[in-house]
């Protein structure tokens, strides 16, 4: 996530379940419009903080996450009061009672949490990351992300993945190598959109260089 410091004309980023637990680096984005965060290790939502002078956010999906707490009405109503020109929340339309009511119920947020040691990216081994402290089944993870790679995989031209073969990339086994390669996928993704035509002609053309070399070694190995 820090490379979002480095794209301060980003508009939409999506960074679901990836081990996130800082939002600071988001704070120069001031075009960002959609923040897409669903199921990482957000601890607290004084991590809005860094949300709250992005003036064209409009759609956040924070939920799954540890600072939505127990009581859904109050973490609705905090995120709300703290960022009122939402008009979705957690893919919920926000309604104007809902932002009069975020005024009493929700908490103002006026200050980042307490700087923590553990930095974004793979956690310690005696911490446990979001996607294990859930109840969901393997079976449910490793559809969810078989989907979003194959959403990514679409929007870099490239051939969904079958299901069949994605089935070796266990949600148990090489986690912290998995969420990398996540991560290098949603950078590359991020910075293409800051190339113009002749800089996404030469990733086009090497693109199509490395599938040509992955499907020379497929034939290969056949």
């Amino acid at each position: 996530i820090s490379i979002c410091r480095d794209l301060p004309n980003i508009e939409v980023i999506t960074f679901s379940v990836n081990g996130i637990s800082d939002l600071e680096p988001l704070n120069q984005c001031q075009n960002l419009s959609e923040l897409y965060l669903r199921k990482n290790n957000i601890a607290s939502l004084n991590e809005l903080f860094y949300l709250k002078n992005l003036p064209r956010l409009r759609v956040l999906w924070l939920s799954e996450n540890p600072c939505c707490g127990s009581d859904p009405h109050r973490y609705r109503m905090t995120v709300l009061r703290n960022l009122p020109s939402l008009q979705k929340l957690d893919n919920q339309a926000v309604t104007e009672e809902e932002l009069s009511q975020a005024l009493l119920d929700g908490e103002e947020i006026t200050a980042p949490p307490a700087r923590r040691n553990v930095e974004n990216g793979c956690p310690e081994s005696t911490t446990s990351s979001a996607a294990e402290s859930t109840t969901e089944t393997e079976s449910e993870l490793l559809n969810f992300r078989l989907e979003e790679t194959n959403k990514i995989r679409e929007e870099l031209g490239m051939k969904p993945v079958p299901r069949d073969k994605f089935s070796s990339f266990s949600p148990r086994e090489a986690d912290c190598n998995r969420k990398k390669r996540n991560n290098v996928l949603n950078a590359i993704l991020l910075l293409m959109k800051e190339l113009d035509a002749e800089g996404l002609e030469i990733v086009q053309q090497t693109v199509g260089r490395r599938l040509q070399a992955f499907r020379k070694k497929e034939l290969q190995e056949e």
